[in-house]
């Protein structure tokens, strides 16, 4: 059912998802060399904490791809819309909490940190995300109407 707009909603989260796999959540500098951290690398090796972001934003980017297929229920399509919301909510908590704590305790206070893409996607995702569950709902409540018709 991919011509249903809330399957088009979970195509553009999991596609703002996807991007947040791939694009650089912060970059570093520590004595005038810059390092960047993605989803799979830090400090150009997969070490440390890296696994735990290749981990959420790879939950959090299959999750609406999935229930774009659960189409004939509804229900838990609502419930792993609402679950995918606090995968991304959770998915920026995660990125705060090593921006502010865990970079100046690995890298030291003179360390110059910014924050990349990688920050904005799960916030900009959650609006198709809300769109989409809202829509899934609307339709759930237009299947039970017409079931007291008959």
């Amino acid at each position: 059912m991919i011509q249903r707009i809330q399957s088009l909603y979970l195509l553009v989260v999991t596609a703002l998802m996807a991007c947040t796999l791939f694009l650089p959540i912060a970059h570093v500098t520590i004595n005038g060399e810059t390092h960047t951290l993605t989803a799979f690398s830090w400090f150009g090796g997969t070490i440390g904490y890296a696994w735990i972001f290749a981990l959420l934003f790879g939950v959090a980017t299959l999750l609406p791809l999935v229930t774009i297929f659960l189409f004939k229920h509804r229900k838990r399509q609502v419930g792993l819309c609402a679950a995918e919301g606090v995968l991304q909510v959770g998915a920026v908590l995660v990125i705060l909490l090593f921006y502010w704590m865990i970079i100046p305790d690995i890298c030291g206070a003179s360390a110059v940190k910014a924050l990349g893409w990688a920050f904005i996607m799960p916030i900009v995702a959650l609006i198709p995300t809300f769109l989409a569950g809202r829509a899934i709902f609307r339709d759930e409540v237009l299947v039970r109407s017409l079931d007291r018709i008959r």
